[in-house]
């Protein structure tokens, strides 16, 4: 069945309002009672869910007076972020300059210079290794981001600290979800980065219905978050995990609990996710199904769990998730 799309007057008004798709060919094998509502974000025009919070920032931005004309924009990403604001920028006149880690998969680099950004690119710790940001590779990344600010006066779409970050997710991504599913499911998990995800479609559903049971995902060896000690932070789930135990935006009153994944159940869901469903997605969408797997098999058995498809998997095809 073909959709009918109106007009658009550029791509930013292609941003949002993504499919929410019924995984059932991915629960029927593995006999797992319940369901998995997986919101399709990575259909965005930069391929992840980070178009919305691009957006969102520079709009808000512009409103307040903060982002002048043709004004520098900078910011440090893992890519995704980085490639939503070379979209918003390149659409709207500013220069971007994205600032990332040499661990980041290249595919992300080239594709944000394809889209007009200039990308920094910031070495890894010595004990780092390729493949795999750790939070000490991350905070160098601040550093030079930081220093590129002062150096060309810029505006910093700062994803960590500013609202838009959670607004993107509270005003569009949540009642989106609810809508497509007339508010009928359970459960949400999310893999955490900034947290902005999680924070903005967990207060929305929570004002909607606060039964329902949000969880934040994190990976095995740095749950942080969930109290536990760092034990390694090289994981291969890029775009997250960064062993940050403070995120402005995550609230406790709306988490109901933590879930640790590792990597290999997070390359194995994607890898299931494309064969049986036909979603190519990244290592951090993975992770959402491989959480999603482990309430549908405990504490939501025979319930609905929401989650998102945060980036395609085209990102990733020099990194061994496609072997």
């Amino acid at each position: 069945m073909s959709r009918e799309v109106s007009l658009l007057k550029s791509a930013l008004e292609a941003i949002g309002s993504t499919p929410l798709v019924d995984l059932s060919r991915l629960t029927g094998p593995l006999g797992v009672e319940g369901r998995i509502l997986a919101k399709l974000d990575y259909l965005n025009p930069g391929f992840s869910k980070k178009d919305r919070v691009a957006r969102q920032i520079i709009e808000d931005a512009e409103k307040s007076g903060d982002l002048q004309p043709g004004q520098t924009v900078v910011e440090l990403t893992s890519g995704n972020t980085g490639t939503g604001l070379a979209i918003v920028c390149g659409v709207k006149g500013y220069p971007f300059v994205a600032v990332m880690s040499r661990g980041n998969s290249r595919e992300r680099a080239r594709m944000m210079a394809a889209l007009g950004a200039e990308v920094v690119l910031v070495d890894q710790l010595p004990q780092s290794t390729p493949g795999q940001v750790s939070g000490g590779d991350l905070e160098l990344v601040e550093i030079k981001a930081r220093q590129l600010v002062e150096e060309r006066s810029a505006f910093r779409a700062d994803q960590f600290l500013l609202e838009g970050n959670f607004k993107a997710h509270y005003l569009h991504t949540g009642p989106e979800f609810l809508r497509q599913a007339e508010g009928a499911f359970d459960g949400f998990c999310d893999f955490v980065g900034t947290g902005g995800t999680f924070a903005g479609c967990a207060a929305a559903f929570k004002e909607h219905d606060h039964a329902i049971q949000c969880f934040v995902v994190e990976p095995a060896d740095a749950a942080v978050l969930a109290g536990k000690p760092l034990t390694d932070p090289n994981h291969r789930i890029q775009g997250g995990g960064y062993s940050r135990s403070e995120l402005q935006y995550l609230n406790p009153k709306y988490i109901d609990g933590f879930l640790a994944v590792s990597d290999e159940e997070s390359i194995q869901a994607a890898r299931r996710l494309a064969k049986l469903e036909g979603i190519f997605s990244g290592f951090s969408s993975g992770a959402n199904i491989a959480a999603a797997l482990q309430l549908l098999q405990g504490p939501l058995k025979g319930k609905t769990v929401a989650t998102t498809i945060n980036d395609s998997g085209l990102k990733y095809l020099s990194t061994d998730l496609w072997e």
